[in-house]
């Protein structure tokens, strides 16, 4: 397996939703605009190719100089657990420096991933969840 990592690479809404699903992350694969404007407002991603084939996707918003906002980390089931979340991240963090904090919310059912790859669990938060 040879994997490419690209940083701000163009991708179709089409292959982030195609994506999402194989990779069991719950996003609104069904609203295709709604991932389209997902993509052209996020201002950095690093994505994971084999071949022309998406497998990977870090999706972040970011000043990066203060905060990076981790919103999407993906990887397409048949590549799991083969370190390409984990390069994800490190790429994300490599293009953000180290004066930017990385922040991120996961699922309940990655929880457990997360400290295994240097992510540190935060006591302090607050949020307004969407309604849509």
């Amino acid at each position: 397996m040879s994997i490419q990592y690209l940083t701000n690479a163009v991708i179709s809404a089409q292959d982030l939703a195609a994506l999402f699903d194989r990779s069991g992350i719950r996003r609104p694969t069904g609203d295709l605009p709604r991932i389209q404007h997902m993509i052209d407002h996020a201002n950095l991603t690093v994505t994971a190719w084999d071949g022309e084939k998406l497998v990977g996707v870090a999706r972040s918003l970011t000043d990066f100089v203060w905060c990076c906002y981790l919103s999407d980390l993906a990887v397409d089931r048949d590549y799991q657990r083969q370190g390409v979340g984990s390069a994800l991240v490190e790429e994300t963090r490599e293009v953000i420096g180290e004066q930017a904090t990385l922040v991120l919310l996961s699922a309940p059912e990655a929880m457990e991933y997360y400290p295994r790859i240097g992510l540190e669990p935060v006591e302090s938060g607050w949020m307004i969840k969407r309604t849509a």
